[in-house]
């Protein structure tokens, strides 16, 4: 039982300070929501998933472009609707007041989202 415990005598200091600056940084980085604020949180967070997935699926289309699985007028399509996705994410981050830094949450030891 004792194998599964973690002496900080152990640990050098330097990597303990470390991983409190980290856990530090990211509670400063989370979504902060409260009553006042609810509104701002939970716009932050659907544009966050909203950009997440509009990366994601601009990857996969980049893919499937390259491996010549489209013809072109669906390249032109996916093309006009990722840049209309793109420029509506602009608005939407403008009228709530977020930047691309605001987007892209800390997700600890496995770094930033984006």
């Amino acid at each position: 039982m004792s194998e599964n415990k973690i002496l900080l005598n152990s640990v050098p200091i330097e990597e303990f300070k470390e991983s409190i600056e980290t856990i530090e940084n990211v509670a400063a980085s989370r979504i902060n929501a409260t009553p006042d604020n609810a509104d701002h949180g939970l716009a932050q967070l659907v544009l966050t998933l909203i950009e997440l997935i509009r990366k994601l699926v601009e990857k996969q289309a980049i893919r499937r472009v390259e491996g010549g699985s489209l013809s072109d007028e669906e390249i032109e399509r996916l093309g006009e609707t990722l840049m209309k996705l793109e420029m509506k994410m602009v608005e939407l981050k403008q009228i709530f007041n977020l930047s691309d830094d605001d987007l892209n949450i800390n997700l600890g030891p496995l770094g930033s989202l984006m």
